[in-house]
């Protein structure tokens, strides 16, 4: 059996991943998962109104909780399941914890890349994240990475797919993913 394949989209908040990822999931030659923190967080895994509350204090549940979501890719990619991932690496540790989870399968790395205005209206628009959290990644959340592709969330939403499963598919190892560390 050939190893699990991930396709990571890595970008900002309210950069488009999930937009991103639920339209290559409709394109995609295999039955891939798309698999993100929104989704636990929306299906109601998490107590997040307890948390928003503040009877639950967040602070010490994060890092328990996101070294459990993180087990839980490999978990999945270990059992032969492809992963559409979106996700933003914003905390030290997690590419380090992430590259050693993640080493046994085929990674395709990829930057989704928006001007941080558009991101500013997006995170207004939607309205369900902290005011500012998609400006501060906009700063940071690229810093020291390579990709395998980099696409820019501004781009027609075909034309990003499109060009995503053609660079998927001619992919080369190793993944710029396997050389971050």
């Amino acid at each position: 059996m050939s190893p699990a394949r991930i396709i990571f989209l890595h970008g900002a908040s309210s950069s488009g991943k999930s937009t991103l990822a639920r339209a290559l999931q409709a394109r995609i030659e295999a039955p891939f998962w798309h698999i993100s923190i929104d989704h636990l967080r929306d299906s109601g895994v998490l107590p997040t109104d307890r948390f928003r509350s503040g009877e639950f204090d967040w602070r010490a549940a994060r890092a328990p909780f996101f070294d459990g979501f993180h087990r839980s890719l490999a978990a999945y990619a270990g059992a032969g399941n492809d992963l559409i991932l979106e996700h933003i690496l914003d905390t030290d540790g997690w590419l380090e914890q992430l590259s050693r989870l993640f080493a046994p399968f085929d990674v395709f790395f990829v930057g989704l890349h928006c001007p941080r205005e558009e991101l500013i209206r997006r995170e207004a628009a939607r309205g369900d994240r902290p005011a500012g959290s998609a400006a501060r990644d906009f700063e940071t959340v690229h810093e020291g990475k390579r990709y395998d592709l980099e696409l820019q969330a501004i781009d027609p939403l075909a034309d990003n797919v499109e060009a995503l499963l053609a660079a998927w598919r001619c992919r080369s190892a190793p993944s710029a993913f396997d050389q971050l560390l």
